[in-house]
């Protein structure tokens, strides 16, 4: 399971494991980047039985600033309730989540990177403490990867559960967005959110092991296509969901056209004499010519929760719970889809759907 960043638009993530959860979808390898990070660890934090319950918990609190929903015969004015939610998390931070700091420090020396932010994330490193269980992440029952880019060397890294001890600093450190939120030092090096990088961790997981077979199932909570912008908000919000989906439109077509570059050089290989089979470089290219089968499932948040360019730091109850319930009914839609037992039965080569259309 791939989680991308975007902020308050997890919550769409949320709903859409809720719904697979039902429908008996286990993922045993979860990576994420940003709040995917976060949600990816509550889910591997936690056993089968609780990880819905922990999601709605977090999710609770960070909406806890604005709980009221407005009724329906408010409708109309959801723009501006929306409008002050995110006004207000830029104020007074959201609870569980982060806080504003008392005076920003604009100048301050690389030594004290941890405080160069507007805000202070400690609030969320107590959430994670409360709410996920870090020794059974680190048993390894489910894989888990979190993104996050070095500040030094602007390098992309992936704390992997497999291979380095995950604590809260590795959450945190994936979803450090700059100037927001201030960088985590681990191991003596500085990291920001993996977003500012690549905001999905698709090609990490699909070039981990090309030899392997995977049902992949990516949440982008960023569409790429939409309508044409017709207020200068509008524009803002298109400008953004490009920016960010067009990453993850670039990891699927490369897996796609690798995919096919494979097809041609196993091609070309088979028409090689026999004589050559036991030439080193032919040898290399043999092994990189097949990979194992890929089914990539896209689930895409194609919604409009009316929040508008600020929608990724909007956490009113009433716009959480509605990603929730939107990324759950996209799930419910997806795994009666009948192209849905096409994918989970693999085949061969690397297939992409996009089933919530």
């Amino acid at each position: 399971m791939v989680l991308q960043g975007g902020g308050a638009l997890g919550a769409y993530q949320a709903g859409i494991y809720t719904g697979l959860a039902e429908a008996g979808v286990a993922p045993d390898w979860i990576a994420g980047v940003s709040i995917g990070a976060i949600n990816a660890a509550l889910i591997a934090g936690n056993p089968p039985e609780r990880r819905v319950a922990r999601l709605r918990e977090f999710w609770e609190r960070v909406s806890a600033h604005a709980p009221f929903v407005p009724p329906v015969s408010l409708d109309a004015m959801r723009p501006v309730f929306n409008f002050m939610s995110a006004a207000s998390s830029v104020a007074f931070g959201v609870p569980g989540f982060f806080s504003p700091r008392p005076a920003p420090p604009f100048t301050v020396s690389d030594e004290h990177l941890n405080t160069l932010s507007l805000y202070d994330t400690q609030p969320l490193r107590a959430t994670l403490e409360q709410l996920i269980d870090f020794d059974l992440i680190n048993s390894k029952a489910v894989r888990l990867s979190l993104g996050a880019v070095n500040v030094r060397s602007g390098n992309s890294v992936y704390f992997d559960n497999g291979k380095t001890t995950i604590g809260p600093e590795h959450v945190m450190a994936s979803g450090a967005l700059p100037p927001g939120f201030p960088a985590v030092q681990i191991d003596g090096e500085w990291y920001w959110d993996g977003g500012i990088s690549c905001n999905s961790p698709l090609w990490y997981v699909v070039d981990e092991d090309y030899r392997m077979s995977a049902l992949v199932l990516q949440v982008d909570v960023f569409s790429g296509a939409g309508e044409l912008p017709k207020t200068l908000g509008e524009v803002q919000e298109r400008t953004k969901d490009i920016q960010y989906a067009s990453k993850t439109r670039f990891n699927s077509t490369r897996v796609s056209e690798i995919e096919a570059l494979r097809n041609s050089l196993r091609r070309v290989l088979e028409k090689l004499p026999p004589s050559f089979q036991d030439d080193p470089d032919v040898q290399k290219l043999s092994a990189i010519s097949t990979r194992g089968a890929v089914a990539l499932v896209h689930f895409i948040n194609r919604h409009n929760t009316r929040s508008a360019n600020f929608k990724d730091y909007e956490f009113s109850r009433a716009t959480v719970m509605e990603l929730w319930d939107f990324g759950y009914s996209d799930a419910c839609k997806s795994v009666s889809d009948p192209q849905w037992r096409e994918a989970t039965d693999l085949g061969s080569g690397v297939h992409i759907y996009d089933l919530t259309r």
